[in-house]
């Protein structure tokens, strides 16, 4: 018997699944689902009203930038409550990322910013619907953005401006 032979072998097969492994790390880090170069996909949850369909387009908002969510369509009432967010903070749908909570039509850029500063908080609110916030800028809005707060929601029952948006001025 050959041991060089088979010592060679059994290097070629280690060889050949260490290079198999390697090819597939490009699909696990998210080339295959088309998030190469823009990070990880975040996975966030949503709870909204079944019928909504400003909530359904704020969803459409999040995934187009680098979020991958999971929607309940039970209402967001007993969510928001469980998790600590004041009703005048309130909206329609509430979520939960990475331990936070997302009230209403937040932007994705704040929610971005807000894994990636991780401060104390229960999370973020837009409170209401203002109009030209994401899910709320539609066709049929037109040009119209009414000027809004994203509020961080300090675990004290507080809440401080965590960013602000201006609005545009509309013509009669």
């Amino acid at each position: 018997m050959n041991t060089h032979r088979i010592h060679d072998d059994a290097l070629a097969r280690r060889s050949f699944l260490a290079l198999a492994v390697l090819a597939a790390v490009p699909f696990a880090s998210g080339a295959a689902t088309g998030t190469a170069g823009k990070g990880p996909r975040v996975f966030l949850e949503v709870w909204k009203d079944p019928n909504c369909g400003c909530c359904q387009d704020w969803v459409v908002h999040l995934e187009a930038n680098g979020f991958t969510v999971k929607v309940h369509d039970t209402g967001n009432t007993a969510m928001r409550a469980k998790l600590g967010v004041d009703t005048k903070y309130g909206s329609c749908h509430t979520a939960l990322v990475g331990g936070y909570a997302i009230e209403g039509h937040v932007p994705a850029r704040e929610i971005h910013r807000l894994l990636k500063e991780k401060p104390q908080a229960i999370g973020l609110a837009v409170p209401g619907m203002p109009v030209g916030s994401p899910g709320m800028d539609g066709k049929a809005y037109g040009d119209r953005k009414d000027a809004y707060q994203v509020m961080l929601l300090t675990r004290d029952g507080g809440a401080r401006v965590f960013q602000s948006y201006p609005g545009n001025k509309r013509t009669a």
